[in-house]
């Protein structure tokens, strides 16, 4: 693993977090990328740093959050996109794409870092498919978080999964031509076109 380049407010510093992997505290982790501009997730002492989004990611994140958005924020509750941490568990954060809470005044949500939501949002990146649709899916459904969307721009899906006791449950796969909609927030529908035709 590469050296990891901070800026600081006064300096830059490098890190070589090969050399430090699973000693990092949960402090330590939240002060390092309170300065980043790299998305960092963290496991028991180890970051994963995530790679930088595409412009495809971004317009396809940006299509979600303004309908997520429109939709929820008229209704009380509050949307909010990556970077921003959310602890799924005891010493461990992921930074998911999306994040929604139904009600803005949550006890979940904090400045720092969120402490749950009731649906995130994942665009699976070509680096690592299985982090998004695997590793994700279980730290999430750990976390209780109701709803949980995998968005696959390479198969051009949206898998929608509710929370069923401690594991996922498919919604709904939807592809092009379709809406995308979700369990939880009733009414709520996304075009998968328009989706994917982000750009």
């Amino acid at each position: 693993m590469q050296g990891l380049r901070i800026a600081a407010p006064d300096d830059e510093t490098v890190v070589n977090l090969e050399s430090i992997q699973g000693l990092w505290s949960e402090e330590q982790y939240l002060k390092l990328t309170d300065y980043s501009r790299r998305p960092i997730e963290f496991t028991s002492g180890r970051l994963e740093v995530l790679p930088m989004p595409t412009e495809r990611h971004q317009a396809i994140l940006e299509v979600l959050f303004l309908a997520m958005r429109d939709f929820i924020e008229p209704l009380g509750g509050k949307t909010r996109f990556a970077p921003m941490r959310l602890r799924v568990g005891p010493q461990k954060f992921r930074e998911p794409d999306l994040l929604v809470l139904r009600k803005a005044n949550d006890p979940r949500r904090e400045n720092r870092y969120w402490l749950g939501a009731d649906v995130v949002v994942e665009i699976v990146s070509r680096d690592d498919p299985d982090r998004d649709t695997r590793e994700k899916r279980a730290d999430y459904a750990d976390a209780k978080i109701p709803e949980y969307w995998i968005v696959n721009p390479e198969d051009e899906m949206i898998s929608v999964l509710r929370l069923e006791g401690d594991r996922y449950a498919e919604h709904g796969v939807f592809r092009r031509g379709g809406l995308a909609t979700s369990a939880l927030l009733t009414g709520f529908g996304v075009s998968v076109d328009a989706v994917f035709d982000a750009s």
